[in-house]
């Protein structure tokens, strides 16, 4: 009797706690044993990212143009009224990020997608920019029999092009793409795991891990979480984002035919409308990828497979010890 007085007592203190933490807004870990969701795998891993801001300029919005948020931040599908909405009154610019996971036997393969409703400039001469832009990056997580696996590599979006990493220790490297560096890990205030770190510039938001992108006078430092914080200015360097799932019900996948937010397959709309392009060399339209529209051009893996063939990217740009399945036990974006 006593033992099992101790045992549901253990069980209302774990309740409880974890009741506290998800109210405080910090990630809790499964239990041992416990199966993990891929929503906690997500958020284990989701990176601490700094974001480069700049405020000069009528187009920055005092640097708001350069806040991560979320794709109906201003309460609909339409991709394009973004970059005006962006500037006007009332609309949030809480801080969101999207996220999927596709799994095998062997590996996890997390995408996070950053979306800002502008991607500008204050240069008049040979520069464009566009509504909306999407850009992120892939990490490679191996299933070791352990909650959340060990983190092997990474793979970020920088516009056209994409670069590789890996974290200290590794045991993955170069393969036909060569490794661009080394993957900084550091430890959040908000919940004690060591997350990897990733870095976007302002204005045109390539992402690239930290230090390669840093944040150069203003910027913003965002820490993973369940809740979304707006930043207090274009300096705040504690910023909580929030994930949403690629794959809920009515989300960006599910939107993927709705032609007010995408244009063609995996490109957001987006149009020249308003002051886009006014003072500059130009403003293109239709010019942002979501995951499944990434592609370097220059590399083997087709377009979108960061996100929808993660194993085929993997075994193309990396020389990896050991086995890595490429059969897909959950690969939403191939059902």
């Amino acid at each position: 009797m006593l033992d099992r007085f101790r045992t549901t007592g253990r069980s209302l203190v774990v309740a409880v706690l974890t009741a506290a933490l998800t109210t405080a807004g910090l990630a809790v870990p499964a239990p041992a044993g416990a199966a993990v969701t891929r929503a906690q795998l997500a958020l284990r891993w989701a990176p601490i990212h700094y974001q480069d801001v700049d405020a000069t300029g009528s187009h920055a919005l005092s640097g708001r143009s350069d806040y991560i948020t979320k794709v109906d931040f201003d309460g609909d599908l339409n991709g394009r009224n973004n970059w005006d909405r962006t500037g006007q009154a009332g609309v949030s610019l809480a801080a969101h990020a999207y996220y999927s996971v596709v799994e095998t036997s062997t590996h996890w393969y997390l995408t996070y997608l950053f979306f800002h409703p502008r991607d500008w400039t204050d240069h008049p001469f040979f520069e464009t920019e566009h509504e909306n832009d999407g850009e992120g990056v892939l990490l490679v997580v191996e299933r070791d029999g352990s909650d959340y696996g060990v983190l092997r590599a990474a793979v970020t979006v920088a516009h056209t092009d994409f670069f590789s990493y890996t974290p200290s220790g590794s045991t993955w490297s170069s393969g036909r793409e060569s490794v661009d560096g080394t993957l900084q890990l550091q430890s959040s205030p908000h919940d004690g795991f060591a997350h990897p770190v990733t870095a976007q510039e302002a204005k045109g938001h390539g992402l690239k891990a930290y230090p390669q992108y840093n944040i150069n006078g203003d910027g913003i430092v965002y820490y993973p979480s369940t809740v979304a914080e707006t930043p207090s200015s274009g300096d705040d360097r504690d910023v909580r984002y929030q994930l949403i799932d690629i794959f809920a019900a009515g989300g960006l996948w599910a939107q993927r035919a709705n032609s007010s937010l995408f244009a063609s397959a995996g490109t957001f709309a987006g149009d020249d409308s308003g002051d886009c392009g006014a003072g500059t060399y130009d403003c293109t339209t239709n010019s942002a990828n979501a995951p499944w529209g990434w592609d370097d051009g220059n590399d083997l893996p087709g377009r979108g497979q960061l996100a929808t063939d993660p194993a085929k990217l993997a075994v193309e740009y990396f020389t990896i010890p050991g086995t890595l399945s490429r059969t897909y036990t959950s690969n939403p974006y191939q059902s």
